[in-house]
């Protein structure tokens, strides 16, 4: 564990967390002191990173369960408050990369699929959880976007079309709660990262050549533990 307790006895939610920057996410909070639930698809890969959690002195518990699935927000909502009664960071980091292709070739189905994951299961997320989040004495959320998302590229066109509406979104949602002075929020643009959809979008990218997970994850909880404006859009440089 990290010798920072600076979120000792708060509860952070992240999605996406069983790899890559979610994962090291969940592991950077529970290092400083966080109790944190691990959302992912994938139940094996979640119990791995909250065996880590564990060996490294931390706690977590793991949700497993499809984000774009009819009422699973909502049920995990409902057993968050159960359980909590609150929730104090909430990281939205679960998406998919889709085909990198011409617009006019997007294929409709996947689209949908995409934009269900990175755009409709973030607002569920933020509309179940707004009242958890409100309960907080302060309470953070973190949407990590990417560089598409603020600068159109040649067939990134409907990734970077979710990206772009995910920040629209939060933006407007930190706008509507800086009144409450407790709830911050904070667009992430992690940059070139060592992960598994940055392979397939790069293939013959050398992984070694850009930063790893963990540097992001620090980033992210120095800004949660530090002062800074709701709202605002950060990109991680190594």
């Amino acid at each position: 564990m990290s010798d920072s307790n600076a979120l000792e006895g708060k509860l952070a939610l992240v999605t996406g967390a069983s790899r890559g920057i979610g994962a090291a996410t969940a592991e950077a909070l529970a290092a400083a002191g966080a109790h944190v639930i691990l959302v992912a698809r994938t139940a094996n890969a979640l119990e791995e990173v909250e065996d880590r959690i564990h060996q490294a002195g931390g706690t977590a518990t793991i949700a497993p369960l499809d984000l774009t699935e009819g009422e699973s927000i909502g049920k995990l909502a409902v057993a968050v408050a159960e359980r909590w009664g609150k929730l104090d960071v909430l990281v939205l980091n679960a998406a998919m990369l889709g085909s990198l292709t011409p617009v006019q070739d997007i294929d409709p189905k996947e689209y949908s699929r995409l934009l269900s994951l990175n755009l409709l299961a973030n607002q569920a997320l933020i509309a179940a959880f707004d009242p958890l989040l409100k309960t907080a004495e302060r309470a953070e959320v973190v949407a990590v976007t990417s560089s598409v998302g603020a600068e159109p590229r040649a067939f990134w066109g409907a990734y970077g079309s979710s990206k772009a509406a995910l920040e629209s979104l939060l933006g407007a949602y930190a706008d509507e709660t800086e009144y409450t002075g407790r709830i911050r929020v904070h667009i992430v643009d992690p940059g070139a990262t060592r992960t598994r959809m940055r392979a397939l979008a790069f293939p013959v990218e050398e992984p070694e050549s850009v930063k790893p997970p963990e540097f992001v994850a620090r980033a992210i909880v120095e800004r949660l533990t530090g002062e800074s404006s709701t709202g605002e859009r950060i990109r991680v440089e190594a």
